[in-house]
């Protein structure tokens, strides 16, 4: 039976660090001049939000605009100590979109040594004081970044300085990337200490994997659990109508549902949240009042589970917002 407290949550920085990005109707969440020093203030409330209701856990990248920034702003400010909170970065997309909210790009991968021996020092020189876990941006087998040598090496350089390392996953091959990623080996131990991974009752293909890299001792993190906001009050009322329904029963919302559906699982460790308001941390902490019984989650994940291509090819239509 699905229920937790707000430390199983985690706080993602994709949609609070820059201008636009692909939640569904993102243009109501943020401020309406969203100037660098607005955007700062507003991510700082939501993190605030976040922190005053349990949540220890921080996710950024160097592709989500200035979210380390904003990150270390806010840690340095609230003196945050080292020890009491969990910070996460990634090394592997640029972010290219000028700050502009109709950007033609907004961000690029890149995979290269190059791009790791350039990221990291930027990463370093502002959370390296609060870093728990550095990560490779959204691993795919098309860059080739789980078998290119070079760049496993400087990871393990980073690793037995101490740097705990981790991997994300995208894309409708997760489960082999996530085997992929287990198998990677340095100096006679496995590289990589945490997996990140989608999950949500519309794209569970990784659960036999994830579970398997849990029962590994390897830390699981979900992203994407609300998929962008489809599975919200902002989905389609067609696809959303079994959480709709769930939810009106247990008086709460559909986001708190389709959040305790992934709780419901035995192999995450933290589930990231997008939350980019302070209404949202709020409706989506009600997953910790939910009680799914293993029977409803299991029905809600074969009522709503799509084909993997299909899911991933649905989500690549998503508007920067």
């Amino acid at each position: 039976m699905a229920s937790t407290s707000p430390a199983r949550f985690g706080l993602g920085l994709a949609a609070l660090g820059r201008p636009a990005y692909v939640t569904l109707q993102h243009q109501q969440d943020l401020p309406r001049t969203r100037s660098v020093a607005n955007m700062r203030a507003h991510a700082l409330a939501v993190m605030d939000e976040a922190w005053r209701l349990g949540i220890r856990y921080f996710d950024a990248a160097r592709s989500y605009g200035r979210a380390e920034e904003f990150l270390e702003a806010w840690l340095t400010q609230r003196r945050i100590r080292p020890g009491s909170v969990t910070v996460a970065s990634k090394w592997g997309y640029r972010y290219v979109g000028g700050w502009k909210l109709r950007a033609a790009v907004h961000e690029v991968k890149d995979h290269s040594a190059e791009a790791l021996r350039a990221q990291w020092p930027e990463t370093e020189a502002l959370l390296g004081r609060w870093l728990s876990l550095y990560q490779i941006h959204s691993a795919t087998f098309e860059t080739g970044v789980l078998r290119d040598r070079a760049v496993l090496d400087a990871l393990a350089k980073l690793r037995d300085r101490g740097v705990k390392l981790g991997v994300t996953v995208t894309g409708a091959d997760q489960p082999k990337l996530v085997a992929t990623a287990l198998k990677v080996r340095r100096g006679g131990e496995p590289l990589f200490s945490a997996i990140q991974a989608t999950w949500n009752v519309l794209e569970p293909s990784a659960s036999d994997a994830l579970a398997e890299a849990h029962a590994r001792g390897v830390k699981v993190i979900v992203k994407e659990p609300l998929a962008n906001g489809r599975l919200t009050s902002r989905g389609e009322r067609t696809l959303i109508a079994p959480l709709l329904e769930l939810a009106k029963a247990q008086r709460t919302t559909p986001d708190a549902i389709a959040l305790a559906a992934v709780l419901a699982q035995t192999w995450p460790d933290v589930v990231l949240l997008g939350a980019a308001t302070v209404e949202q941390v709020r409706s989506n902490l009600g997953a910790s009042k939910v009680r799914l019984p293993g029977q409803e989650v299991a029905a809600l994940v074969g009522e709503l589970r799509m084909q993997p291509l299909a899911y991933w090819a649905a989500r690549k239509t998503l508007a920067w917002r």
